[in-house]
Parts: structure tokens; C-alpha cells; sequence
């Protein structure tokens, strides 16, 4: 569904007798905030805006209030934020009767235009119209579901939680026939609200399932992406189950990735990234766009491991990588340059976990990409083999923990130039915010050890 105009979504709206409608905008953490307005509270806001509480961008995914936040804060008495609707966004909710979600932006109202995720990507997208490039991108998320109610979960504290199905069975036809029904209908949902997966299947753990989005043009990816973790969520609660997304739930097996794949074409539609005259079909311009990456990769860290969860996968054996390392086909590296067709050469940006904002680290990955371009950075050279034994300078280390991430942004004049000085020193104290309140947690880890011996 892609309306053409705002008198097509009222004839539309008006044709169904829609009473209410949804609209929703995301957070610094990549959670879809939004709530029910009346038909005519809809149409108003379609020629005038909604005001929004621009706490949204001031609390943590825990509804806690930033106690330093610039932008917003008790300091500025929490006002709404002009929020405005974007017609193409529009879903039809198979889970719901006769309803339609719509997603906003922050773009006419400063400083919440700067600190917005889907007005940060369309800012990167316009860096690479001023390049004549243009992307299309998609992502693949893993899970781990479980046969929990949001009340079980909480009731055993999050411990001895049981899974979907058991036991390491990755690729496993027997387990996504025996749960045929789960898989059918969570495909038929993602087909009818436009985020359809080009494939799922079990991955090694647990209850867990991998997950290929379609690609698309890049805000579209996004939104996809974003709308897939929402809505898988939502899907496996209205049975009695839970997914997660973090990037590691357990220390007994890998982290969830949260892969993204990225290809580029200029005005006319050619592939840059495709040079049939060089090795592996790699062109100059997806060289030095992997440069890029490489070499902003640990700067830009904690926007695409932006939670303290994250650093856990962040280690040697794990499917996950520990430095800026990229390679042909190689999945034990950072970046994987994956040669193919016109149609197919891509660079699939591997670092990246499901705990994700899905338009924060795609800003990080194509932003830094199209720095790599307008400066001509040369990667080193890929890597063959086991990326993990592999040692690069001290400039491609990642930083270990999240507040030293942060720390990287914040002193980061290439973030500031591509993002803004006000999104990157936002979202950088909202980082620093999520490790100081990790640090106040006493562990079962912690607890275990000290409890008694010390």
C-alpha cells in the first residue's frame, strides 16, 4: 500500500470507514512509540502536523528520564515536538480490524529534527543524492523465541525460560514443519503489511529463527526493518510466546546478528558498485566505499552496538566481530564484500546485532560509506581466512565497552560533519546514560561470586 497523495489516503480512509488510525515515531533506542487518533484528529494533522511529547527523545527504553539531555528535559518543560505524517509509510494491520499505521518524522521543529533516527537517515540519504548515488538495502535479523508470556518471563526473573523448540537445529526442515502454522502466518503478516522476508529459517540455538527482509530503497528498508522487530514481537505475544532481539541473551550460545546489506546505483539506475573489469567485480567506488566503513567503523561503534548487551557478542568465536576487518565472502569479518551480478554485488555490514535502530546504523553504515567515497579511503587489504587471528593497527580496534564507544562519537569530527553536532552529542549522552545505569545493577554474576565468600 503506497498512497500518491493526502486527498488519496482521506478518500481511502473515508471509502473503509476507518474510525481511528495509528501513528507512531521512533526513539533514540529504536522502540515505536506512538498511540490511536481519531479520523479527524488524523486528517488535521495530515495538512497541519501532530504535536508529539518530545519525551520520547529524552527518556531511555526503560521510560527513565536523561538527566542531561539538551534537547529536552525538565529544563525545557517537555512540549510537544511538530510531528508530520508520512503517506508512504502507510500499513494496513492484518492484526488489527480495520485500522492503518502511519510513521512520522521530526523534521520542521529544530532540535528534535536533528535527534529524529528517520530524519537522521533521510539527512544521509541526501549526502548521497549530493554524490549522484543512491541506495537499496536490507536486513536480516535472528531471535530467539520463547514459550513465555511477558508475565512468565518476569515471574522467573528471566531465568530457566523455555525455548520455542529445543536443542541446536540449524536449517532444520523438521522444525519449521512441525511449526508450519507459526511460520505460514508470521509470513503471510510480513507479505501484507509490506515487509516481506525472502527467507526464515532456524538458526543454531534454541528457539531461534533467522530472518531476510526484501531489500529496498534505503528508507523503505528501514522502515521494514524496523516495522519486522515491532511486529514479530507483537505476533508471537498474541500466542502466548516471546521473541527477543537482544544481541545476546545467554553466554551458553552466539549473539543474534543483525546483518545489513547494502548496494548503490546512480541516477540512472547503473550498479557503482559493479566493475566487470577488476577482481571480484569490485569497483572503485565500492573500495573505497568499504574504506569508509573500515576505517569509521570504531568511531561510529556505538551506533551500531548501541546497548550495553551488545559488547557481550563483540568477541573471538561468537559469529561476531572484534576489529574493523573486511574480506571476499567472508563471514568471519566485519564487512563482507560480496561479489555477483549487476544486481547482486553488495556489501553486507556484519558487526551489526538485532538490538539495533534500524535507522541509526544504517545512517552509520551508509554515512560512513559515502564519507569513504567523497574521500577516496582505501581498506586494507581483505582478509582470507579466519578474520578473528588476524591483527590490524590499533586505529581498526573497536572500543569494549559502550561508554568507551560513546566516548569515540562524541570526539568524532567526521560523525559531527556527516550527523550533526546535536545528534551526535545526544545520542552519545544517551549512551553514556545506558552504561551508567547498567553500573548500578547488582548481577546474578556478581551476587553468586561475592555473596558469601567475601
Amino acid at each position: 500500500m503506497e498512497f500518491k497523495s493526502k486527498d488519496d489516503v482521506i478518500n481511502y480512509i473515508n471509502k473503509k470507514n476507518i474510525q481511528e488510525i495509528k501513528v507512531a515515531a521512533t526513539d533514540i533506542d529504536g522502540v515505536l512509540r506512538g498511540k490511536y487518533i481519531s479520523k479527524t484528529k488524523f486528517f488535521s494533522a495530515l495538512e497541519n502536523g501532530i504535536g508529539f511529547c518530545d519525551v520520547i527523545f529524552g527518556w531511555d527504553s526503560n521510560d527513565e528520564l536523561y538527566d542531561n539531555s539538551k534537547v529536552t528535559g525538565w529544563h525545557t518543560a517537555y512540549p510537544d515536538a511538530l510531528a508530520t505524517i508520512d503517506i508512504k509509510s502507510a500499513r494496513e494491520l492484518p492484526l488489527e480490524d480495520n485500522t492503518l499505521l502511519f510513521l512520522m518524522d521530526f523534521e520542521k521543529n529544530s532540535p528534535h529534527k536533528d535527534v529524529c533516527p528517520r530524519s537522521l537517515l533521510k539527512r544521509v540519504m541526501e549526502y548521497g543524492k549530493s554524490l549522484g548515488i543512491y541506495f537499496n538495502a536490507a536486513a536480516e535479523f535472528e531471535f530467539f523465541l520463547f514459550d513465555e508470556t511477558m508475565h512468565s518471563l518476569r515471574e522467573k526473573n528471566y531465568n530457566n525460560l523455555k525455548p520455542f523448540t529445543p536443542d541446536m537445529f540449524g536449517y532444520s526442515m523438521l522444525r519449521n514443519s512441525v511449526h508450519s502454522d507459526f511460520y505460514q502466518e508470521l509470513l503471510s503478516l510480513c507479505r501484507d503489511m509490506d515487509m516481506e522476508l525472502e527467507g526464515i529459517h532456524t538458526e543454531t540455538g534454541p528457539g531461534v529463527i533467522e530472518s531476510a527482509l526484501t531489500h529496498d530503497e534505503l528508507l523503505k528498508a528501514a522502515d521494514k526493518a524496523e516495522l519486522f522487530k515491532t511486529f514479530t514481537k507483537i505476533f508471537a505475544q498474541k500466542r502466548g510466546l516471546s521473541a527477543t532481539f537482544m544481541a545476546k541473551w545467554s553466554n551458553e550460545y552466539p549473539g543474534q546478528s543483525g546483518h545489513l546489506h547494502i548496494s548503490a546505483k546512480d541516477k540512472d539506475g547503473n550498479a557503482i558498485f559493479y566493475d566487470s573489469n577488476n577482481k571480484h567485480n569490485i569497483s572503485d567506488m565500492m573500495r573505497w566505499f568499504i574504506g569508509g566503513q573500515q576505517l569509521l567503523m570504531p568511531e561510529f561503534l556505538s551506533m551500531i552496538a548501541p546497548t550495553c548487551n551488545s559488547y557481550t557478542r563483540l568477541i573471538p568465536g561468537f559469529w561476531a566481530p572484534t576489529q574493523a576487518t573486511w574480506g571476499i565472502d567472508n563471514r568471519t569479518c566485519a564487512i563482507r564484500a560480496i561479489p555477483g551480478s549487476t544486481k547482486s554485488q553488495r556489501v553486507e555490514y556484519r558487526v551489526t546485532a538485532a538490538d539495533i535502530n534500524p535507522y541509526i546504523a544504517l545512517s552509520a553504515a551508509v554515512g560512513s560509506g559515502l564519507w569513504g567515497i567523497e574521500h577516496k579511503i582505501e581498506p586494507t587489504k581483505p582478509i582470507t581466512g579466519n578474520a578473528y587471528e588476524a591483527t590490524l593497527p590499533k586505529k581498526f580496534q573497536f572500543p569494549r565497552t559502550l561508554f568507551d564507544a560513546a566516548q569515540r562519537l562524541k570526539s568524532s569530527t567526521v560523525a559531527k560533519e556527516i550527523f550533526g553536532k546535536t545528534f551526535v552529542e545526544h545520542y552519545a549522552m544517551s549512551r553514556e546514560w545506558e552504561e551508567n545505569e547498567q553500573k548500578k545493577a547488582i548481577t546474578d554474576w556478581q551476587l553468586k561470586r561475592y555473596f558469601e565468600i567475601i
